[in-house]
């Protein structure tokens, strides 16, 4: 046997990667480029610890030193994280001239990791992020306490915790800590936390059916030892029921189920019964485990309500509870025996929290419950004690430590219910994937051999899959044989379903209509498009806003500052009726000076609420990242929604943003004697090395792929049916310019103006002229020199996108002003933008990728807030640049990585919804702000008996507790109310929100 699959022995630690951002959502996409693409391959990013730094004086100053730097291409740095990010090109600027380039500012660098760690010596490899579920935060206090702990252990370098999704993100090196110490830390703190794996699910709970004896558990446990890569397992026989973990670079979940089917000759039947790699199932666990507190203290609370407001009211049990025995009366010790376990075993997580926060040096809710709770039954008690010893009988409050905890209770109970459906968009994306899936097993000819359903948790890559008319696609995939409709309307929007047949993509998740299919896997787990969305929404709601700070500030001193007016209320009340400032007739009877002022300090204590504050912001962006997805629009954090509402200005990239991005050739102009097949062939060997949307044009169009009823239609049949492509050499490609190389020996020009301006080939006025119909018609042209000769102009149309005009009339009457900033020609450019309907004073062409990052820079000097809208590799300095980068989903990887907001329909209308829900989404922050913060400023001096003396109105500690639980979960309702959004009406822009 061989000691890695020891049961209970070996390391369960497997690193957790790097959150990833989704590539294209659409499916694979060739059209990647805009005008002057070309893929920049040393774009690097770095990120520096800066030490030393004290103000905003001192990150502007580090951040004004790096951009001086030649070949950094954009900086940020962060004062509170002490951290700086940068990219650059590394083939003008090296990491050490980075570092040195801080230094110089006087302060100290340090490198910490980035796209260059595994290739530049002393950047730290061993850094890892890490997800870890954490239960038991109850405010804002938590957060920053755990936040703040986390940041005390040598080696975390990042830490973000979420309150409403109770789950934490750390970055830090493994060789100088490890995940149990991290966890050991947060228990310190009074939470309990566990890591979660991201994207592996390598712990699962299996059910066997017919695992009923030890003798199959015997057999089963031989199986699993027999599998290297799996690492540890709990059987269960007579629960039929295993738990395990596994290490999927070794064995696959497919094998597992499959070895253990096929022990004894298939009696067992193996199904999936849990996958512990969600969160969505915990925060149910945990509304679940307050109900059955809750359950219990309602048990405990019936009989004392009833000896204290029921018995009283009748006679004989009267007499009864008035009964004494000895010096000791039987009602209140009665109450005292059934309200001690409610305070002390129900209690005890208030107990447990309030000493781990304070041991913290903070304080969080948990304190306050305490503190009211304990108060409260303290003072009962020695009541009982004083009328055993004097005989004088004293009010007691065991009711008010009950009624406490179960108004408490409850309101966690229904504050945990509606922070899970503050999720509910994730698990809604989740239901779109088919639990199940029919694998294929074929022959060489293709012919089908076997059919078996499996689970959709075993599908691996490169299953061949079957699905049927009806059903949904079980994996991302390509069709290998059949044809049908599929229903992609989750991911493009589009209503009307697409054609699929041989060759073509599919999304997991998505419906196919009517015909059979038969697809290869080609993306399974965390690479499906599907689980990328999800893992964006979720990490999306890790991103906290900076309005945030505010509610972090207020948490953390809080409550020192109500336990403080408590105890300034208890002294005022209480002096104030020693020096008869107010008549002894306001006494409850069977209460002094000092009962009477502590029961509006008790009120002061329970009614203050710092969960609303903490709440306020975190489950109002959950929601809105969530119904953002369900309407094509993945926004990337709080940072993001927040920013996004203040946009003043908004550029539009052209080829592939506001156009199609699926030009095709108009026109073909020959200006020598060279015969048109002949020019066609040189112009699309030239091309064929080329990404360029317009070079795919030429292609289509050489290969009669594109429609044209030009005079040269036969001439391209003709071209179509022969072996085009020629010799190439020496290809280079011009970013912005186009393409240059040798094909059979002849140098070739192929591109825009400037690229033949460069090269000195002179343009004959017989050109000019075309160049100027051409651009007239808002069409690109692509001009093909031969040895520094011109030979000929291709007409190039891209269409506007149907709905390009509307969405820009609808931003203007927003109050957005509108830009088009692009690489190709200043006619066509112009030609687009009155299309479009932005005004030719707005319109910048001719500009090279890394000058439209200036363009955005000068932009937000001048105009405030910009947004960037584009989808190409030329557009993602300018997405990175810009205060809200806004990138298509059938766009690159790239500029889908560097947008803060991505359109996964690839429609405009996204952009809309994007800035109308920031704007809503804010009011509700506020809205919500404004009630925690209201509430407490009104209920706080209701409680302290602000209202006593005129209307001798009081809040009894059990009032005080109810309100203070409800107030958090009103904060939480109105956060909810966002999930009845509704994104503008694109034809109706009237109806839009204008701030």
């Amino acid at each position: 046997m061989e000691p890695d699959v020891e049961a209970g022995v070996a390391d369960l630690d497997s690193e957790v990667e790097p959150l990833i951002c989704p590539s294209s959502f659409a499916g694979d996409n060739d059209e990647e480029c805009s005008e002057g693409d070309a893929m920049d391959v040393s774009r690097t990013k770095v990120e520096l610890k800066v030490s030393g730094m004290t103000c905003a004086a001192c990150s502007n100053s580090v951040e004004k030193a790096l951009l001086r730097l030649g070949g950094v291409l954009s900086a940020s740095v962060s004062l509170l994280q002490n951290r700086a990010i940068i990219e650059y090109d590394s083939g003008q600027v090296k990491v050490k001239h980075i570092k040195e380039a801080v230094e110089d500012a006087g302060f100290d660098a340090e490198i910490l990791g980035g796209d260059v760690a595994s290739s530049v010596p002393g950047i730290n490899k061993s850094r890892a992020t890490g997800c870890v579920r954490i239960t038991g935060l109850s405010c804002a206090a938590c957060v920053g306490s755990v936040e703040r702990l986390l940041f005390s252990l040598n080696g975390v370098s990042a830490a973000s915790v979420s309150l409403a999704a109770g789950i934490g993100e750390v970055t830090y090196d493994r060789h100088i800590v490890d995940k149990p110490q991290i966890i050991h830390a947060i228990s310190e703190a009074g939470f309990e936390a566990e890591f979660i794996e991201n994207g592996r699910k390598n712990k699962v709970c299996l059910a066997i059916a017919g695992m009923t004896s030890d003798e199959d558990g015997k057999a089963v446990q031989t199986m699993l030892h027999q599998l290297k890569g799996v690492r540890e397992f709990v059987l269960e026989p007579m629960l039929e029921r295993a738990e395990l973990t596994f290490d999927p670079k070794y064995v696959r979940l497919r094998t597992i189920v499959d070895a253990l089917e096929s022990i004894g000759g298939g009696r067992f039947k193996v199904l999936i019964s849990d996958v512990h790699n969600s969160h969505l199932s915990d925060g149910k666990g945990e509304a679940n485990r307050l109900l059955r507190l809750l359950r219990l203290s309602l048990i405990l609370s019936v009989p004392i309500l009833f000896l204290g407001f029921i018995c009283p009211r009748f006679s004989f049990f009267h007499d009864l509870l008035t009964l004494r025995c000895g010096p000791f009366l039987v009602v209140d010790w009665a109450k005292w025996a059934l309200v001690t376990p409610v305070q002390f075993i129900i209690g005890r997580r208030f107990y447990v929290g309030a000493y781990r926060s304070i041991k913290n040096m903070s304080a969080n809710m948990d304190v306050l419950v305490a503190l009211g709770t304990t108060s409260a039954y303290i003072y009962s008690f020695f009541a009982l004690i004083y009328a055993a010893v004097t005989g004088h009988w004293l009010v007691t409050y065991f009711e008010t430590t009950v009624m406490l905890f179960n108004f408490i209770l409850l309101g966690k109970y229904l504050e945990g219910v509606a922070k899970g459906k503050t999720s509910e968009a994730i698990g809604k994306l989740l239901k779109l994937a088919p639990s199940a899936a029919i694998l294929l097993t074929l022959d060489l000819d293709g012919n089908t051999l076997t059919e078996k359903e499996i689970l959709a948790e075993l599908i691996e890559l490169g299953d061949i899959l079957k699905v049927y008319p009806g059903s949904r696609v079980p994996a991302d995939g390509v069709v290998i044989w059949g044809s049908s409709h599929v229903d992609e309307s989750m991911i493009t929007g589009e209503a009307v379903p697409v054609v699929k047949g041989v060759g073509d993509n599919v999304i997991g998740g998505t419906l196919n209509r009517h015909g059979f299919l038969h697809v290869r896997v080609s993306r399974v787990g965390s690479d499906a498009s599907l689980a990328q969305i999800v893992r964006l929404v979720e990490n999306a709601q890790m991103v906290k806003a900076p309005v945030q700070k505010f509610a972090d500030f207020i948490a953390s001193i809080f409550v020192p500052v109500v336990v403080s007016l408590a105890s300034f209320t208890w002294l005022s009340w209480y002096l104030a009726g020693r020096f008869n400032l107010y008549p002894p007739s306001w006494l409850p009877l069977g209460t002094n000076y000092f009962v009477f002022a502590l029961m509006f300090s008790i009120s002061v204590v329970v009614i203050a609420c710092p969960c609303a504050l903490g709440l306020a912001t975190p489950t109002a962006v959950m929601v809105a990242t969530g119904v953002g997805a369900a309407n094509g629009v993945l926004i990337k954090g709080g940072d993001a929604l927040e920013r996004a509402k203040s946009i003043q200005s908004i550029v539009f990239d052209k080829t592939g943003t506001l156009t199609k991005g699926k030009p095709c050739v108009t026109s073909v102009k020959v200006f020598s004697d060279r015969k048109l097949i002949d020019f066609l062939e040189l112009a699309a060997s030239a091309e064929a090395g080329s990404e360029h949307p317009l070079a795919k044009a030429i292609l289509q169009y050489v290969n009669g792929e594109s429609p044209s009823d030009d005079e040269f239609s036969d001439q391209r049949i003709k071209a179509k049916n022969v072996n085009w492509l020629r010799k190439i050499s020496d290809f280079d490609s011009v970013p912005g310019k186009g393409v240059q190389c040798n094909v059979d020996g002849k140098r070739l020009l192929v591109g825009n103006r400037r690229l033949l301006q460069d090269a000195s080939v002179d343009i004959p006025s017989e050109a000019q002229e075309h160049l100027l119909k051409i651009e007239h018609k808002a069409e690109s042209e692509i001009l093909v020199a031969v040895d520094g000769k011109l030979e000929g102009v291709f007409g190039v149309s891209d269409p506007l996108k149907l709905d390009a005009a509307a969405v820009l009339q609808s931003l203007e009457r927003m109050g957005l002003v509108s830009f088009l900033v692009t690489g190709d020609n200043w006619r066509t450019a112009r030609a687009v933008a009155m299309e479009a309907g932005i005004h030719s004073d707005r319109v910048i062409a001719e500009v090279l990728p890394w000058e439209k990052v200036e363009i955005i820079k000068k932009l937000q000097k001048d105009n405030g807030l910009v947004a960037m809208v584009g989808d190409g590799v030329n557009d993602s300095p300018a997405l990175a640049a810009a205060d809200v980068g806004i990138a298509l989903g059938s766009g690159t990887d790239i500029a889908i990585e560097a947008a803060d907001i991505v359109l996964i329909r690839s429609s405009l209308e996204g952009v809309l919804t994007a800035i109308d829900l920031s704007k809503k989404t804010f009011s509700r922050i506020c809205l919500n702000y404004l009630f925690a913060v209201g509430y407490n400023l009104l209920a706080v001096p209701i409680a302290a008996g602000a209202l006593y003396p005129a209307l001798k109105l009081s809040l009894p500690p059990w009032a005080a507790g109810a309100a203070m639980a409800f107030s958090s979960v009103s904060v939480v309702c109105s956060s909810l109310l966002l999930k009845n959004y509704r994104k503008p009406q694109l034809f109706n822009p009237v109806d839009f929100e204008v701030q």
